[in-house]
């Protein structure tokens, strides 16, 4: 019978089923599976110990033993691989044992990687993942990010915030975390392959009881597109929150970021100089990601409203950020936006978060 499980982002899970007896094609497999981190079961047939061929995460098949699974349980995951490409009756073998795909190494190998990488970190729901960008300079979307970030790690949730502006300052000072030990930007820059999702939050500075992905003190570092999609999408798979923090430019690689984000929020203040610099912003973001807010920050121009802020820019009013008194002197004593639990700052990320989520129509991990 055809288990149904979906394993919970970041759950570790048992390896692939290889059924081959082919050394050459096996060594190709186990070689696959180092890579992806995974670790399989091999049998020259169908597996006699009950469960092992229908609870396997994926089962790959060799060319060579297809005969010999004919009759196994129809279940889903079941992969038919070789080396020969113009095999004309490779179709009819993978109907016969209710294969999904056939796989043809070496062209199917980084394919592959990928998905014997999701199976072994338990891939399961990915991450609510929301953007932070400000309208202006100075508009506090770096307060809002890491206040987003702390809300979300105090309600038990598994929450990773990402740096995505280099001339920021670093997220990591503004947590009071600069002198945690753990990886930075300058370690993933040029990151080209795939990052295994658990070997990156095991890697990253544990701060308020989030993970944080920030920049070191050294000089500025070019992330490359491919390492902030690869990184992203490591993050994205542990499931739970991911909030990112913005620069208001769109380069390649903060296309990358929008790219993969849930939604994203504009913090604008309310003055009317920046609501006209938020509108670029807005019009640049906007051709990336199609859900961008407005978070409306006072105090207010005259004449001025968050709703005629949010309406002048085309956006929907994700809400007013409230002003909270004594943040400055919390941040310069190393005290994170949004630690007081009573504060309007965490009350205002609460009400996103259950909103969010509710909109999401689930319930986070």
């Amino acid at each position: 019978m055809t288990s149904d499980r979906s394993p919970v982002a970041g759950e570790r899970c048992a390896g692939p089923l290889i059924v081959t007896e082919d050394v050459e094609l096996l060594d190709d497999l186990l070689r696959l599976c180092a890579a992806a981190g995974a670790e399989p079961e091999v049998h020259h047939r169908v597996p006699e110990r009950k469960g092992s061929w229908e609870d396997a995460p994926m089962v790959l098949v060799g060319d060579d033993a297809a005969a010999r699974c004919r009759g196994a349980s129809r279940r889903r995951g079941v992969m038919l691989v070789g080396r020969e490409q113009d095999d004309p009756d490779v179709w009819r073998r993978a109907v016969e044992i209710g294969a999904e795909c056939v796989l043809r190494l070496p062209d199917a190998e980084g394919w592959l990687v990928d998905r014997l990488a999701d199976a072994a970190e338990g891939v399961g729901r990915p991450a609510l993942t929301v953007g932070v960008i400000g309208g202006r300079g100075g508009a506090g979307a770096s307060t809002l990010a890491c206040a987003l970030a702390v809300t979300a790690a105090r309600g038990g949730r598994r929450t990773m915030l990402i740096d995505g502006d280099p001339l920021g300052g670093g997220l990591d000072v503004l947590l009071g975390g600069e002198q945690t030990e753990g990886r930075r930007w300058p370690d993933f820059a040029v990151s080209k392959g795939r990052v295994a999702g658990g070997a990156l939050e095991e890697s990253l500075p544990r701060l308020h009881q989030l993970r944080v992905l920030s920049w070191d003190r050294g000089d500025s570092v070019l992330v490359r597109p491919e390492a902030m999609r690869s990184v992203l999408a490591a993050a994205r798979r542990r499931g739970g929150v991911v909030v990112v923090d913005l620069p208001r430019r769109v380069d390649e690689a903060v296309a990358e970021a929008l790219a993969q984000l849930d939604l994203g929020l504009l913090v604008v203040p309310a003055e009317l100089r920046a609501v006209a610099a938020a509108g670029r912003v807005a019009s640049m973001v906007g051709m990336v990601l199609p859900d961008l807010r407005a978070v409306v920050r006072g105090p207010y121009a005259a004449g001025l409203d968050e709703q005629w802020i949010a309406d002048a820019l085309g956006l929907p009013l994700a809400g007013e950020l409230p002003l909270e008194p004594g943040l400055a002197q919390d941040q310069d004593g190393g005290v994170p936006p949004g630690s007081r639990v009573r504060g309007p700052l965490a009350a205002f990320c609460a009400a996103f978060w259950e909103r969010a989520f509710a909109e999401e129509g689930s319930v986070p991990a």
